[in-house]
């Protein structure tokens, strides 16, 4: 197999892995976020979060792998994925504000955690 399908199948594998790390760091960050905010839609706020964390997380690990520098870089790459998660969560909170269908505090408090509790296992992936 050539170099660059053995850095492709390992990409596949290590997001792979990835993105089943972001689903327990969501299902479990999001059962202790059911915990604190009991209101009256909270819960759907939260997993909405939960929902759009899973697809924004290895979408900013796919697209950080684009940073000028490539491996080398891993500071740019981090930046740029983190812009990524900047960007989605005040999106975010400009269309729950605006909308106004679900609990702002909630929702916004969910998905900045997931983002956090997540990016910290990040670099395991980043780096390979």
């Amino acid at each position: 197999m050539t170099s660059g399908g053995t850095s492709a199948l390992s990409l596949n594998g290590g997001l792979g892995r990835y993105e089943t790390a972001v689903f327990a760091v969501v299902v479990l960050l999001g059962a202790v976020m059911c915990v604190v905010f009991r209101g009256a839609g909270n819960a759907w706020a939260i997993a909405v979060s939960g929902l759009i964390a899973l697809v924004v997380q290895p979408s900013a690990v796919l697209v950080a792998r684009l940073a000028p520098g490539g491996a080398a870089n891993l500071t740019a790459r981090m930046a740029l994925g983190m812009m990524l998660r900047l960007l989605t969560l005040v999106v975010y909170a400009i269309v729950v504000a605006s909308v106004g269908g679900l609990p702002i505090t909630a929702a916004l408090v969910s998905l900045a955690s997931f983002y956090f509790v997540s990016s910290l296992i990040e670099p395991l992936l980043i780096r390979s």
